[in-house]
C-alpha cells in the first residue's frame, strides 16, 4: 500500500507532463492493487484526488486511454466511488469515448459507465445528459452481425451498460423504448443465441422492458415469440428456463404476443414441461409446473389464441387440459379448472363442453375439495361452472346434472371469493328457470345465508351479488312462497336498498323483484317495505332527474302496486307523488311519459 501511495503522486505528475511510458507503469500498478483489494484501493484514490486528473487523461488519441477507463470501470462497482465519478466530471469524456474506433476503448469505457450506472440515480443522469444511451443502441445496430468473439463480448457489456442505466426506472427505459432498442435486442437473441453471456443479457434486459405497457406494441412487431420458444426448447437448466419464463409472462398479457407465441408453439413446450414435473418433488420442478401451467392459462386470456387451442374442442391442447382436472396434483387441478373457465367465454364452446361430459369433471373435482378443500381450486372450479350456465341450452342440462346440489355444498364457506363465485353460478342458472329459481328460493339455509351476505361490507362483490340472487330468486320464481321465505328471512330491507345502488341493472333488478311482492304478497311484505322507507325513496327516484329511464318506468309501476296496502297509500298521499308524476308526463321517454299517466290516473282515483 505505501508503494500505492508512491504511485498515486507519481500518476499526479506523469498525468501532467503525458510521458506516456511512465504513465502507463503508474497504470497497471494501480490495475494491480485494485485487482488484490478494490475497496481499499478505491478509497485511496478517491482520497488521493486523483479522479479529477483522469477526466483530462481520456483522449482517444492516448494509448493509456482504454486503462484508464479500466481502472474506472473498477472503482466504480464500489457504490460509494459511482457519486465522486460522477462530480470528478468523467462522464461526459467516457461518453465521448464510445465514438472510438478501438475495440478495447469501447469495451473498457461501456464497463465504466454501466458500473457508474449500477444503482445510481446521479450516475444515470449524468449519462443521459452526455446522450450516451443513443451512441450504445447504434453501436448494437451496427455490431449485431459479427459473431467473433471479441465482438460478443462487446455486445455483452453494451447491453449490461444499458440495463444499468435504465433498470427500474420507467423515464428512462421508455426512453430506451423510442429509440428503438427492442427489435435490436431481439435480432441480438436470433444472431447471438449460442452465447449464453449475452443471451442471458438480451433476457434480463427484455425481462425489464416487458413490464412497461409501451414496450408490447414494439415486441409485437418483431419475431420475439418464435426466438423465445427457440431459446426454451434447447434450455435445460432450470435457472435459465426460469429467466425465459420471466420474459414470457410479462409479453403475454398482451394479446397479439398472446398468438404468436401459440403460433410459435409455446403451448407445446408448456405441456411437455408439465409432463416432465408433474411427479417430482423437486422443489424447483414445482415451480417449473407452477410457472407453466400459469402461463398457459394466461395464453388463454386472449380471444383468439383461446379459439385456435380450442380446435372445436378437438384440440389436442384442449384434451391435455382436460385430463388435469382430474388429477392429483392441486396446481394442475386449479390450471385446469381456470383453463376451462377461459374455454368457456363464449356460448358455441360452452355448449360443446356441457355435451361433451365437462361439468360432471368440474363437479367431481369440487367434490373432492368440500371438505377442508383448496379454496383456489374451489374458487377456479365455480368459475368455470358459472361460465358454462350462461348459455340458454346449457342451463337446464345444468340443473338436471345436479349443479345446484354441488354448488350448494360451499355455502357454509367463509372465504369471499368462494362464495362471490357460488352466488354467481347460482344466479346464472336459475335465469329464465322458473322451477329452479322456486326450488332454490324455499331453501331456508340458502335465503338466511344471503340475507347474512347482503351485510358484507367489508366484500363488496359478495354483497352486491347477494342482492342480485335475492332478486333472481323473485323475478324468476314469480312464487308467493318464494316471498313469503324472503319476508320471513328478513330479506325486504336489502332489497329496498338495493333500488338505491349506484348500478342501474341492479337497481332495475330491486324494483322489478319488488313490484312482484307487492302484487303477489303485499299483505306478508307490508310492515317491512314500510320500515324500510320504500315509499321516500321511490319519491326521491322519480324527483331525481339523474334517474336513468328505466328506473323511472319501473318506480312509478311499484307505486301503483304499493296503492293495494293502506298503510303504504297513506305515505304515498303524504309525500305529493302527483307533483312529482305530472311532470314525468312530457318525459321524452315514450314508456315513462305514458306510465306517468297511468300513474297519475291511479293517484287521482285513489285520493
Amino acid at each position: 500500500m505505501d508503494n500505492l501511495s508512491d504511485t498515486l503522486k507519481k500518476l499526479k505528475i506523469t498525468a501532467v507532463d503525458r510521458t506516456e511510458d511512465s504513465l502507463e507503469g503508474c497504470l497497471d500498478c494501480l490495475l494491480q492493487a485494485l485487482a488484490q483489494n478494490n475497496m481499499e484501493t478505491s478509497e485511496k484514490i478517491q482520497g488521493s484526488g486523483i479522479l479529477q486528473l483522469f477526466a483530462s487523461l481520456l483522449i482517444p488519441q492516448s494509448s493509456c486511454t482504454a486503462k484508464v477507463a479500466n481502472i474506472i470501470a473498477e472503482v466504480a462497482k464500489n457504490e460509494f466511488m459511482r457519486i465522486p465519478c460522477v462530480d470528478a466530471g468523467l462522464i461526459s469524456p467516457l461518453v465521448q469515448l464510445l465514438n472510438s474506433k478501438d475495440q478495447e476503448v469501447l469495451l473498457q469505457t461501456g464497463r465504466a459507465l454501466g458500473n457508474i450506472c449500477y444503482d445510481s440515480h446521479e450516475g444515470r443522469s449524468a449519462v443521459d445528459q452526455a446522450g450516451g444511451a443513443q451512441i450504445v443502441i447504434d453501436h448494437l445496430r451496427s455490431l449485431c452481425s459479427i459473431t467473433d468473439p471479441a465482438n460478443e463480448k462487446l455486445l455483452t457489456v453494451f447491453c449490461g451498460m444499458l440495463m444499468n442505466y435504465s433498470n427500474e426506472n420507467d423515464s428512462l427505459q421508455a426512453q430506451l423504448i423510442n429509440m428503438g432498442v427492442i427489435p435490436t435486442l431481439v435480432k441480438l437473441l436470433g444472431i447471438h443465441c449460442q452465447n449464453a453471456a449475452l443471451t442471458e443479457m438480451c433476457l434480463v434486459a427484455f425481462g425489464n422492458l416487458a413490464e412497461l405497457e409501451s414496450s408490447k406494441e414494439q415486441f409485437a412487431s418483431t419475431n420475439i415469440a418464435e426466438e423465445l420458444v427457440k431459446l426454451f426448447k434447447k434450455q435445460i437448466e432450470h435457472d435459465k428456463r426460469e429467466m425465459i419464463f420471466e420474459v414470457l409472462a410479462p409479453l403475454a398479457e398482451n394479446d397479439a404476443i398472446k398468438l404468436q407465441l401459440v403460433e410459435a408453439g409455446l403451448v407445446e413446450c408448456l405441456l411437455e414441461t408439465v409432463q416432465e414435473k408433474v411427479d417430482s418433488e423437486k422443489e424447483e420442478d414445482i415451480a417449473e409446473l407452477k410457472t407453466a401451467s400459469d402461463l398457459m392459462v394466461l395464453l388463454l386470456l386472449g380471444d383468439e389464441s383461446m379459439q385456435k387451442l380450442f380446435e372445436g374442442g378437438k384440440g389436442n391442447v384442449f384434451q391435455r387440459v382436460l385430463s388435469w382436472i382430474p388429477s392429483n396434483n392441486h396446481q394442475l387441478q386449479l390450471a385446469g379448472a381456470l383453463a376451462i373457465a377461459n374455454f368457456a367465454r363464449n356460448d358455441g364452446n360452452c355448449i360443446h363442453m356441457v355435451d361433451n361430459g365437462i361439468v360432471e369433471k368440474l363437479m367431481d373435482l369440487l367434490d373432492r375439495h368440500v371438505e377442508d378443500g383448496n379454496v383456489t381450486v374451489q374458487h377456479a372450479a365455480l368459475s368455470a361452472l358459472r361460465n358454462l350456465a350462461i348459455p340458454v341450452v346449457n342451463k337446464a342440462k345444468m340443473l338436471s346434472a345436479g349443479v345446484t346440489e354441488a354448488v350448494l355444498k360451499f355455502l357454509k364457506s367463509e372465504m369471499p371469493p368462494v362464495q362471490f363465485k357460488l352466488l354467481g353460478t347460482l344466479r346464472m342458472l336459475i335465469d329464465a328457470q322458473a322451477e329452479a329459481a322456486e326450488q332454490l328460493g324455499k331453501n331456508v339455509k340458502l335465503v338466511e345465508r344471503l340475507v347474512e351476505w347482503c351485510e358484507a361490507k367489508d366484500h363488496a362483490g359478495v354483497m352486491g351479488e347477494s342482492n342480485r340472487l335475492l332478486s333472481a330468486l323473485i323475478r324468476h320464481s314469480k312464487s308467493k312462497d318464494v316471498i313469503k321465505t324472503i319476508v320471513q328471512s328478513g330479506g325486504i330491507k336489502h332489497l329496498v336498498t338495493m333500488a338505491t345502488s349506484e348500478h342501474v341493472i341492479m337497481q332495475n333488478e330491486a324494483l322489478v323483484a319488488l313490484a312482484l311482492i307487492a302484487a303477489l304478497e303485499l299483505g306478508t311484505a307490508e310492515k317491512d317495505l314500510e320500515s324500510a322507507k320504500l315509499v321516500q325513496i321511490l319519491h326521491r327516484l322519480l324527483a331525481d332527474e339523474r334517474s336513468a329511464p328505466e328506473i323511472k318506468y319501473n318506480s312509478m309501476v311499484l307505486i301503483c302496486a304499493l296503492m293495494g296496502s293502506e298503510s303504504l297509500h297513506k305515505e304515498v298521499q303524504d309525500l305529493a307523488f302527483l307533483d312529482v308524476v305530472s311532470k314525468l308526463r312530457s318525459h321524452e321517454n315514450k314508456s315513462v311519459a305514458q306510465q306517468a299517466s297511468l300513474t297519475e290516473q291511479r293517484l287521482t282515483v285513489a285520493s
